[in-house]
């Protein structure tokens, strides 16, 4: 089956009606519900901060200021008498969302980079408190990007609002997944099913385009529209061993009778907000699915052209060169207001894209914040 077929459509559709709320049935203790389904336009808020908890690097002398509409933010370590601290970086992302509606305020984290210990010790450097979460947020299902939730959950869980709600892009996160040759593979982990579960979250699926606390709202499955095909350095195992993995019905027909299959990404979306008189902010962490085929995906679920900033990482490394350069062509198309590549996008874009959209892409780095809106 073609996975961008009207048949795929109504395949999840049917799936979230009753065949998806199970992650992982009777091999766990977690039951999923659908997230709330965004019908309509999606909300508006009236500004929106970005925080870098996690990623590769971090630039202790950057300057923070105004660059055009965006604040900018950066991270200085604090003074103190006790032995020095700082942040650490690693291999995966997280983000922390604050947005405001009025005086209505929400907070959100978005994937959880590769180790607990970065995570936590970033939190506390940032000030960032767990038990003002509203919501938690996994973009797709690799370990720098979950890596660090058990034990975030271990240090946390009980701080956390109870029955936090947890979102997530299908069962298919669940599934173990491997790297590197097929004759020699390496472990690429899998959620932790029990963390999760003695943590009380509420577990939301959100295959199809849904509102996260309130203020959000995710694209569901994302479409391959652009010249973009799926990144694929992974394979996923179906089936729940020893209470780990993904339960085979739950996920897509085509998939269920087999052992093992290659990632597609079908389970991926992108982090959305419309923020009052500047458009959309859309995140894709990682971008698996194809930047382009991301932001238009959001363009077209919220009905919304217009597009204030893109951030995350835009999986562009691993391209060449003239891949490369399609990407920055489709993007300045869309005309966005900022480009924040983070992660997995690589120096190539960042070049690239600063010659052919002057101004408009800003540099990131662990800890930095970066506020849209007034």
């Amino acid at each position: 089956m073609n996975d961008d077929s009207p048949a795929r459509g109504n395949e999840l559709a049917a799936m979230g009606a009753g065949g998806l709320g199970l992650a992982g049935g009777v091999f766990s203790s977690i039951r999923a519900a659908q997230a709330e389904a965004l019908s309509g336009a999606p909300p508006e808020v009236e500004r929106l901060s970005v925080r870098v908890v996690t990623d590769s690097y971090h630039h202790q002398f950057e300057p923070s200021g105004k660059f055009g509409e965006a604040a900018v933010e950066r991270y200085l370590r604090p003074p103190s008498s006790a032995l020095p601290r700082t942040l650490q970086n690693e291999w995966g992302l997280s983000l922390h969302l604050a947005s405001a509606r009025g005086a209505e305020t929400r907070q959100v984290l978005v994937d959880f980079g590769f180790t607990g210990a970065t995570l936590n010790n970033n939190l506390d450097l940032l000030g960032i408190d767990p038990a003002q979460l509203d919501a938690l947020l996994l973009s797709h299902g690799h370990y720098d990007h979950f890596g660090g939730m058990a034990g975030f959950l271990a240090a946390h869980g009980k701080e956390l609002k109870p029955g936090l709600p947890f979102y997530l892009g299908g069962e298919e996160c669940f599934c173990s997944r491997e790297t590197g040759p097929v004759n020699a593979p390496s472990n690429f982990g899998a959620l932790d099913r029990r963390a999760i579960a003695e943590a009380g979250l509420q577990v939301l699926f959100a295959e199809r385009p849904s509102l996260f606390a309130d203020h959000g709202f995710t694209t569901g499955y994302i479409p391959l529209v652009s010249f973009e095909k799926p990144a694929q350095h992974s394979r996923m195992k179906i089936g729940v061993r020893d209470g780990v993995g993904c339960a085979p019905e739950g996920l897509p027909a085509e998939k269920r009778d087999l052992t093992i299959v290659t990632d597609d990404f079908q389970h991926e979306h992108a982090t959305c907000y419309n923020v009052k008189g500047k458009g959309l902010v859309i995140m894709t962490s990682c971008g698996h699915r194809g930047i382009v085929n991301s932001v238009r995906g959001a363009i077209k679920v919220a009905g919304i052209s217009k597009v204030h900033a893109i951030l995350g990482g835009f999986h562009l490394m691993p391209m060449p060169l003239e891949y490369v350069r399609s990407t920055v062509a489709a993007l300045k198309e869309i005309n966005p207001d900022y480009l924040i590549p983070m992660h997995c996008t690589g120096n190539t874009f960042y070049e690239v894209a600063k010659q052919e959209l002057p101004g408009r892409v800003l540099l990131s780095s662990t800890g930095t914040r970066f506020t849209f809106g007034a």
